[in-house]
């Protein structure tokens, strides 16, 4: 993972924090990965993730709590089509 490549959302306002964590996704390069660093367990962005892109991405716990989750979301290489999955799937 590159460890310049951390986005911690304590600070930032909830609504705010699922566009940043996605639009820094999609910078990633295939391979790369991005640290998160919450302050509750980010299951619903787990779910979005799973629903955008369920092939296109890695999720690893480094932390779990009770005050801080850290987590590790890789995006994964592009399939032989060219496909990451970071596009939803829509072969863009």
């Amino acid at each position: 993972m590159n460890a310049n490549t951390v986005v911690d959302v304590r600070q930032i306002m909830p609504h705010d924090r699922h566009p940043l964590i996605f639009s820094t996704f999609a910078q990633l390069s295939g391979g790369q990965a991005m640290e998160l660093v919450n302050d509750r367990d980010p299951l619903p962005l787990y779910q979005q993730f799973q629903a955008r892109m369920p092939e296109g991405f890695g999720w690893d716990y480094l932390e779990s709590g009770p005050a801080v989750w850290r987590v590790a979301i890789t995006k994964r290489a592009a399939s032989p089509s060219g496909c990451c999955g970071g596009c939803g799937g829509g072969g863009h």
